[in-house]
């Protein structure tokens, strides 16, 4: 019996290496990977998968933009051009292995966002499970194996620097999200996280500093906005604090806690009917709150006047 088995088990073998070499072959493919302008790139991924076998290489560009794939099967192929920061590219070949097959050329347009391959997805998720778990110091570990297979991947350092955030080391934190302005000195949130670090710190002054530097037409979260006129607001600077709360109740009207304080600003600002006009929108939202109760006297109040 065990006689039997084991031949079983070297058929089941031998048919696993028959399909995983299937797409092997005498053909061979050269190209180029280039950017929208021409000039070549390096380190970009071109994974072959043989489509009847589901089976392939993959090879990597070199500096000048140039890679080569040998051994394969004639056929159909699929080819997927991947770099972190450019769109991903997908193409057809048809392999011939008896014959020279044409060189190919292939441009990558540069993304708007983060483009997440497969890999890229299953380790931020890996990452992001273990920062759930507040295990920072695992979650610091898989963002670094990003950074080290994807080094164009610089807004990772957000992750790490949340990490550090998160362990209360604020000055590590920073060094992480300035390392994110280094490359894109316009990237508002890295700003306002560079702001958040110092207002851990107790330094008001100079998270104002930094929240003062972003672009509020940028800012389309009405947390964030309502997080930074609320330090305008608490260090007395209301026609700054303003702004930020009339931005985050338009981009979400019945923010309660944006309304409040809307209301409150106009109030330090004694601009009443404004005040009034803020409070009767509150009260649409929330009628029945303890801070409802709060708000219908500041009305009562100001009506009065």
């Amino acid at each position: 019996m065990k006689r039997i088995v084991l031949v079983i088990a070297l058929v089941i073998l031998a048919a696993a290496l028959l399909v995983s070499q299937e797409h092997k072959g005498k053909g061979r493919i050269t190209g180029f990977v280039l950017d929208e302008q021409g000039a070549p790139l390096e380190g970009v991924k071109v994974k072959f998968v043989y489509a009847k076998s589901q089976t392939g290489v993959e090879v990597i560009s070199e500096k000048d933009g140039a890679w080569v794939a040998a051994w394969l099967r004639g056929g159909e192929w699929n080819v997927d051009f991947e770099k972190f920061g450019y769109e991903p590219r997908k193409i057809v070949l048809q392999v011939q292995e008896w014959q020279r097959n044409p060189e190919v050329r292939v441009n990558l347009k540069k993304a708007t966002g983060l483009i997440l391959t497969e890999e890229l997805k299953n380790l931020l998720n890996k990452g992001n499970a273990l920062f759930d778990a507040k295990d920072y110091n695992g979650a610091m570990a898989v963002f670094n194996d990003i950074l080290a297979k994807y080094p164009d991947a610089y807004v990772i350092y957000r992750n790490i620097g949340n990490c550090y955030f998160a362990q209360e080391k604020y000055d590590l934190a920073e060094q992480c999200f300035l390392k994110i302005l280094d490359k894109d000195p316009q990237n508002a949130e890295a700003m306002l996280l560079v702001g958040n670090t110092y207002i851990n710190r107790g330094d008001n002054a100079k998270a104002l500093e930094w929240y003062g530097k972003i672009d509020i037409d940028k800012i389309e979260d009405a947390v964030v906005l309502y997080n930074i006129g609320t330090n305008y607001y608490n260090n007395s600077k209301f026609e700054e604090a303003l702004k930020y709360y009339q931005k985050s109740v338009e981009i979400q009207k019945e923010f309660t806690d944006g309304l409040y304080q809307l209301g409150l600003t106009y109030l330090s600002l004694q601009k009443n009917v404004e005040a009034i006009a803020a409070f009767e929108t509150y009260l649409k939202v929330d009628k029945d709150s303890p801070r409802a109760t709060q708000v219908q006297s500041f009305l009562d109040y100001l009506k009065k006047k």
